[in-house]
């Protein structure tokens, strides 16, 4: 059975509608996309999406209490969930810079949390 998804494409700052034509979990077509990072973003975002997930972790000895992080590359959307988790109870000792690694293997995903600031000791 034929169905449309319509989704925003995030893949760069236009924004486009796109629509993908589907049938039987399968991409049939993908339409209203203005640049090929649309038809990327959409193909993925149907049959399997994925998400960098941004959080803070607390942060001792250093010129802020919390510390920005990020996961290294995107996880599956359906980890989501399970990466917070693993940040549960985390406290990072300064100083840090951009990507040093605060947990490997986020809820059992294979990617690492990293840092995304300096942080200097206080």
């Amino acid at each position: 059975m034929k169905e449309n998804k319509q989704l925003t494409c995030i893949g760069c700052p236009m924004g486009c509608t796109v629509t993908v034509e589907m049938e039987d979990g399968n991409v049939l077509s993908v339409t209203g996309n203005t640049c090929r990072r649309g038809e990327i973003y959409a193909r993925k975002e149907v049959t399997h999406p994925t998400r960098i997930v941004t959080s803070t972790v607390r942060i001792e000895g250093g010129t802020f209490d919390m510390l920005p992080v990020k996961t290294a590359s995107d996880v599956p959307k359906d980890k989501i969930f399970a990466c917070m988790k693993s940040l549960d109870g985390i406290t990072v000792r300064a100083p840090v810079k951009i990507g040093d690694e605060v947990v490997k293997d986020a809820g059992g995903t294979g990617v690492s949390f990293v840092t995304t600031r300096d942080v200097p000791k206080a």
